[in-house]
């Protein structure tokens, strides 16, 4: 059953509404002011916000900015109503992120259509969408629908870049967000000594380039294809102005954007403190579950010993001499470039996993 805050002072307005509501079978939980809905939506985290512009304590304007505010809460679906029809109420509301309004007095028809509507579109964006070229066709397309964008490109450029080809450089202006159709790309960075390290490996189906992007003007790391490598180009003007016009998809896509923000925590501090053989198996495990499980259940993972040792942040030397350990210990399987995990288990007992 779909949970919906009701925040309305008008008591009459509040009664009949919330039975509206309960009659067409939804949960409703309802506050009299402003203050008094945000710790409700805090505290019970609702499918979808109705809430009412002119109200003592904090009007409708102040509960859509704590809400926006509020991780947990700020891509919850929210419903304005006002009792003025002024064009700059509306159009204030929206800016700020509103979904959507109605304007007093309204039917029930009207209500439950709104908020049947609110709900489809939110699904569209809640979605999980495939990580191969058509899903990122349909997140687009369902963008598109969502917040009717008219200046997003029908068509979106692909590039063919060569193995070891450098797609863009630290320093250089982030032009372009991008998604990759094919193949495999390293970032790294450079210290002032010129040594590499390498930040992320990226694989079919994510995207790179967006820090960039989303922190300033300039790419934060060189990119370069490990292998040959096919990517789609999402120009930086399309990108910034899908995710200002629509708060649902700027949070899906964000979502979609840092969705492994832990781990590389985690890497970043076994990096600077755990030992060479901890840090080779945590490597192999997450390389493992990125490309070793594709659809054939025996695939391996295939990366140079130069960037394995990268990844790592040790010389390839140490490297080599923990990956002979590990095919000692019956852990992994080597042949050639190719690396096959077979404990698992094992591994993460290593890392301490």
């Amino acid at each position: 059953m779909k949970k919906i805050l009701l925040i309305e002072d008008n008591l009459d307005m509040r009664e009949n509404t919330a039975e509206m509501l309960e009659l067409a079978n939804y949960n409703v939980r309802t506050a009299e002011n402003g203050k008094i809905g945000v710790e409700i939506a805090k505290e019970w985290i609702p499918d979808l916000i109705i809430c009412d512009i002119m109200m003592p304590q904090l009007d409708g304007y102040g509960v859509l900015h704590m809400i926006s505010k509020n991780p947990d809460t700020s891509t919850i679906p929210f419903i304005f109503l006002t009792a003025k029809a002024e064009a700059s109420d509306v159009r204030k509301g929206m800016n700020m992120g509103a979904d959507d309004y109605l304007t007093k007095p309204f039917s029930e028809v009207d209500l439950l259509d709104t908020i049947e509507v609110r709900f489809k579109k939110s699904e569209i964006t809640r979605k999980a969408f495939e990580r191969t070229e058509e899903g990122l066709e349909t997140f687009f397309d369902e963008a598109r629908g969502l917040s009717e964008l008219q200046q997003l490109s029908a068509e979106r450029r692909t590039k063919m870049y060569k193995k070891k080809e450098t797609i863009f450089r630290e320093g250089d202006y982030a032009n372009y967000l991008y998604f990759i159709t094919s193949g495999k790309v390293k970032c790294v960075k450079s210290d002032d000594y010129g040594k590499d390290l390498v930040t992320d490996i990226f694989g079919e189906g994510e995207f790179l380039g967006y820090m960039g992007l989303l922190e300033g003007d300039e790419y934060i790391e060189t990119a370069s294809a490990l292998e040959d490598t096919v990517l789609s180009i999402i120009p930086r003007m399309e990108f910034l102005e899908l995710i200002r016009k629509n708060r649902d998809v700027a949070a899906t896509f964000i979502k979609m954007l840092a969705n492994n923000v832990k781990d590389k925590e985690i890497r970043l501090l076994q990096l600077a403190y755990s030992p060479v053989r901890e840090r080779v198996a945590h490597t192999l495990l997450n390389l493992h579950r990125q490309f070793g499980k594709g659809e054939q259940e025996e695939s391996g993972i295939k990366f140079s010993r130069e960037d394995l040792a990268a990844i790592v942040g040790t010389a390839t030397e140490s490297l080599i001499r923990q990956l002979s350990d590990f095919k000692e210990e019956g852990l992994i399987k080597v042949k050639g470039r190719e690396i096959r995990v077979l404990d698992e288990q094992g591994l993460q007992d290593i890392v301490g996993m």
